[in-house]
């Protein structure tokens, strides 16, 4: 996977926030659409999840309201998540009990990434997890169409979005779709029948899977 932008920087998402429940739904979005611009959204579900878990347990032992910064950043064959706030108190795994809420928030997260731990920072601290990006991996397909999406969006003059939205991707999809058509009536090719059987690949694919 290649996980750099032109100049051979590291991508990188920083996003701060206050550490309050109307937040959440914001983080998970940005999660998502984030992923989906890297070509990892095999691990979506898994990373909204602990980021929800992280980011709910600033609000309750750090206090809501309180400043904190999501990080996430891709490396060869994993997405680190960090949460970074202003607590000085690490946490630590419990038994899992019911009266144990963050503690069951930290075996989910041990359970869910490939390993996870606490930094002290100089205002606080960032609890940090890697998740696997080896079923991404092999996601070859997914892999092409993000390439062909990004490659495409660079020859129509849209791609100086630093971070488009996921209904501007979509919008995107829909153009290429539309002009391989016109490419293909041009050749002689019947449209609609290149697409039921496109159809037909994907939906027999995706049983497959």
């Amino acid at each position: 996977m290649t996980f750099y932008v032109d100049g051979g920087t590291r991508l990188r998402c920083v996003l701060p926030f206050k550490a309050v429940p109307t937040e959440l739904q914001l983080l998970r979005k940005t999660v998502r659409s984030t992923l989906g611009r890297w070509g990892v959204l095999a691990v979506a579900d898994e990373t909204e999840l602990i980021v929800t878990e992280l980011a709910t347990n600033v609000i309750k032992h750090v206090g809501e309201g309180a400043p904190a910064t999501l990080v996430l950043e891709p490396r060869d064959d994993r997405i680190r998540v960090e949460l970074h706030d202003k607590g000085h108190t690490a946490p630590a795994l419990g038994s899992g009990g019911c009266d144990e809420e963050c503690g069951r928030g930290l075996h989910l997260l041990s359970a869910m990434s490939l390993g996870w731990g606490t930094l002290l920072t100089a205002t606080g601290k960032a609890v940090w997890c890697e998740i696997s990006l080896e079923h991404a991996r092999h996601c070859v397909k997914v892999q092409r169409a993000a390439e062909l999406l990004d490659e495409y969006r660079r020859v129509v003059g849209v791609g100086s979005v630093v971070v488009p939205t996921y209904p501007v991707l979509e919008e995107s999809v829909t153009d290429i779709i539309a002009d391989l058509l016109h490419w293909l009536a041009v050749q002689g090719g019947d449209p609609d029948d290149i697409l039921d059987r496109a159809q037909m690949h994907f939906e027999a694919e995706r049983e497959a899977a």
